[in-house]
């Protein structure tokens, strides 16, 4: 059985280096917040497993096969009548992007409660999911609440990303699904200030971690984009500056990448410092490349550029 499993919403993502009104071909891969980070971790080498809807189309059929070819298992995706999200993404010059997204109504919109497994969930180590997942539907914030109360019934610890996206939800919608959940979560990643200030109104990453450790999470992790990370947890509270070996080239999916290999550390018993500088690795190399997925480092890379990462005990 997989040691982390998400829930969430797998798209396919068409992108092109051409602005979106000129592009006449695109690339296609998968993408999602809670999917980007699995296969990191999957590509790290830990055994991981994905919750979703997807449609009776051919483009669910690519996902399937994309995620065994990764090591993601899909033996708890419920294909349903009913269309694959898609987006389309251009990535230009100095890493600006375009997206547009065709994901209402999707397959994944339309999960329920009733589509978790109980002893799937509790037979993982670690259940993660984020506010993009409960922002795709109301069924879907449903979904994310059981599958955490079921987590917390059976020991598993609890991964919460809180990903605002303001095409889908304001800061006090995010807000208001954080408190639903918060009293169950272990691990929280959140960047600042986009996300700290709008929905928690931290003016600083150290009052965030305040904020979250007094609503009783133990494992906080603050990215800061170009200025690095901090996590805070029972081992400690430790900084480390952002790096990028290659440049900065596309963005997206970074976060993700560093929530995968710093859960991909916890997981496998390393401390939440190596977990931080596994993270930062991660992230930083995988912004040196294009895609979501396609740009993910390596083991062999993350392990290198981590021990190369100097850290700051606060």
């Amino acid at each position: 059985m997989p040691q982390i499993i998400s829930i969430g919403e797998c798209m396919i993502e068409l992108y092109s280096d051409k602005p979106l009104d000129l592009a006449s071909s695109f690339n296609k891969s998968y993408a999602g917040d809670t999917i980007n980070m699995l296969h990191m971790a999957s590509k790290l080498g830990s055994s991981t497993g994905y919750l979703t809807r997807l449609g009776d189309d051919p483009f669910a059929e690519f996902l399937i096969a994309s995620c065994k070819m990764n090591n993601i298992d899909v033996s708890e995706i419920t294909r349903v009548d009913g269309f694959t999200a898609i987006h389309f993404i251009s990535l230009l010059e100095g890493g600006e992007r375009e997206f547009i997204f065709y994901r209402k109504n999707s397959a994944a919109s339309t999960m329920i409660p009733e589509d978790l497994n109980e002893d799937y969930i509790k037979s993982s180590r670690i259940f993660h999911s984020s506010g993009i997942a409960q922002a795709i539907s109301p069924t879907c914030r449903k979904t994310v609440l059981r599958g955490m109360q079921i987590a917390k019934k059976h020991g598993v610890k609890i991964s919460f990303d809180t990903n605002l996206r303001l095409s889908m939800c304001s800061p006090d919608e995010a807000k208001g699904a954080l408190d639903e959940v918060i009293e169950y979560v272990d691990i929280i990643f959140a960047s600042h200030p986009d996300e700290t200030k709008s929905i928690i109104k931290a003016d600083s990453p150290e009052e965030a971690i305040d904020y979250f450790h007094q609503k009783g999470i133990s494992t906080i992790a603050i990215t800061m984009g170009e200025e690095g990370a901090l996590v805070s947890s029972p081992q400690g509270v430790y900084r480390a500056s952002s790096i990028a070996p290659k440049g900065v080239s596309d963005t997206t999916g970074a976060g993700d990448a560093f929530v995968g290999a710093f859960l991909h550390c916890l997981v496998n018993g390393l401390d939440t410092k190596t977990g931080l500088q596994w993270g930062v690795a991660a992230a930083g190399i995988k912004v040196g490349g294009r895609g979501g997925i396609i740009s993910q480092p390596t083991l062999q890379q993350v392990q290198l550029m981590a021990d190369n990462i100097k850290v700051k005990i606060i």
